[in-house]
């Protein structure tokens, strides 16, 4: 079957329906206007500065012709006249008397009545020794001598045409080679976008499909289809690693929550069994509770960091003192540290140590860190818990000086149920780091695990300011 979208038709029905497209037409059609105006006020300028030259050439000209008659008489007007008549490319001139009856000039016909009122006029005309068929035009002015005898005095409109014919063919040109240019490149414009669209199209038709690994194409313009490109891609990072951590967060159920269910049903079975006394019968009953309430501690772990993936989790965020949730957290961890051997020491530098966000979600941040380093920070030793300002940022450090993380496993560790072979016989469902990397990304800071020579040092890199842009 054939995609309609990929027809000749539906693929330029496509293009002219993209945004590219329209927004360059309606460019063109703005552009378009504009050049009209502007080349229709530079032909008004042109033919009015044309008639206005000719109207200043009649007036110099009559008032030299009426100073002849006022020094010379008539006589004089019409040898002025016949003379400048006679000359190449002469303006039109007539003389007549108060009848209107032509005595001198180089006009053979005018409209009826055109004679008898002076003042400035354009009319047909028709000169002496040309072809009457043939309309000619021009402006002329009367004006009245004494003794009522009329002096005319003309200019032909031909060249003040010709150039408007020129002007006219030029502007009809020059809209129409905008108009194709524009065309055109709305064309090339809308097409290469709509084949970047296409492109986007296509991929995500494969992510629909199940391909989570597929990525839209970045040109590397930097224009706005690259910037939507980076976006959606780091979504479809983060969904990817939301999709994975789900699959491991299954498969990691599946297999670490086997066991404690396991011995939950064997202790209920066994009581069922073997229990002949209350005493005994209690015990049993105590084990599976104990069992009971460490399945729950899991899903509770769970749903927290379920929920600190949540935006809305930044809802309840204020402004705290840092350095007096380390002091909190220190005094709260240094007694059982002290059972273990291990000295609990706080350093806490910069001021203000001030962070926006959730008080109590840092306070069990850094008393997982805390309470993994009790656990796995040997039978000797120290622990350091520090909070320091550098700048715009928070930096708060857990570090012990037990056998530490493999590098190639400190980035494995913070998922879900992810438990090194050394810590499997201690007790732990391998969500505490995972709990903590939560809160961290929550707070839009890093998390990082870093080798302390001997021992592991967990740094968190947190924005002194609004985490939220607020």
């Amino acid at each position: 079957m054939t995609n309609l979208d990929d027809a000749p038709a539906g693929r330029l029905g496509n293009l002219f329906r993209t945004t590219a497209f329209k927004l360059s037409f309606a460019y063109l059609v703005v552009f378009a206007t504009f050049a009209l105006l502007a080349l229709g006020y530079v032909a008004w300028n042109a033919s009015r500065a044309l008639d206005d030259q000719m109207v200043s050439t009649i007036e110099a000209e009559i008032n030299g012709l009426s100073e002849q008659y006022k020094v010379g008489g008539l006589r004089r007007l019409i040898s002025a006249v016949e003379r400048r008549a006679g000359e190449p490319g002469a303006s039109l001139y007539l003389v007549t008397n108060a009848a209107g009856e032509r005595l001198v000039g180089n006009i053979d016909a005018l409209p009826t009545g055109l004679i008898v009122d002076p003042g400035q006029t354009e009319a047909n005309y028709a000169r002496i020794g040309g072809a009457r068929d043939v309309e000619h035009r021009a402006i002329m002015q009367i004006f009245v001598l004494p003794g009522g005898f009329r002096l005319l005095v003309g200019r032909d409109v031909a060249e003040r045409d010709r150039l408007r014919a020129v002007i006219g063919r030029t502007f009809g040109s020059s809209v129409g080679l905008v108009v194709v240019l524009g065309v055109i490149g709305a064309w090339f414009i809308a097409s290469r976008v709509l084949k970047r669209v296409d492109a986007m199209t296509e991929t995500t038709r494969r992510i629909m499909a199940g391909d989570l690994d597929g990525r839209l194409a970045v040109a590397g313009t930097g224009d706005e289809l690259d910037r939507l490109a980076r976006n959606l891609n780091a979504m479809l990072e983060r969904i990817g690693e939301l999709m994975r951590g789900l699959r491991d967060v299954s498969d990691n159920i599946a297999h670490d929550l086997k066991t404690p269910l396991t011995r939950l049903r064997n202790r209920a079975e066994e009581a069922l069994r073997t229990a002949e006394t209350p005493d005994a019968l209690r015990a049993a009953m105590e084990g599976v509770i104990e069992e009971s309430d460490g399945l729950i501690r899991i899903f509770n772990a769970l749903l927290m960091i379920a929920r600190l993936e949540g935006v809305n989790a930044r809802e309840d965020f204020q402004t705290f003192d840092v350095a007096a949730v380390v002091q909190a957290v220190a005094e709260l961890y240094e007694p059982l540290a002290s059972e273990q051997g291990l000295a609990l020491h706080v350093e806490t530098e910069g001021a203000p140590l001030t962070l926006r966000g959730s008080r109590e979600l840092i306070g069990q941040a850094l008393a997982n860190l805390i309470d993994n380093a009790v656990k796995y920070g040997g039978a000797s030793g120290e622990i350091r818990l520090s909070a320091a300002r550098i700048g715009d940022t928070l930096l708060l450090g857990v570090a012990d000086s037990g056998p530490g993380i493999p590098s190639e496993a400190r980035g494995r560790v913070l998922d879900r149920f992810v438990r090194l072979e050394e810590a499997r016989s201690r007790p732990g469902f391998g969500l505490g780091l995972s709990l903590v990397n939560a809160v961290v990304r929550l707070h839009q800071g890093t998390l990082a695990l870093e080798d302390h020579a001997p021992g592991l040092a967990v740094v968190i890199t947190l924005p002194a300011g609004d985490p939220t842009g607020g």
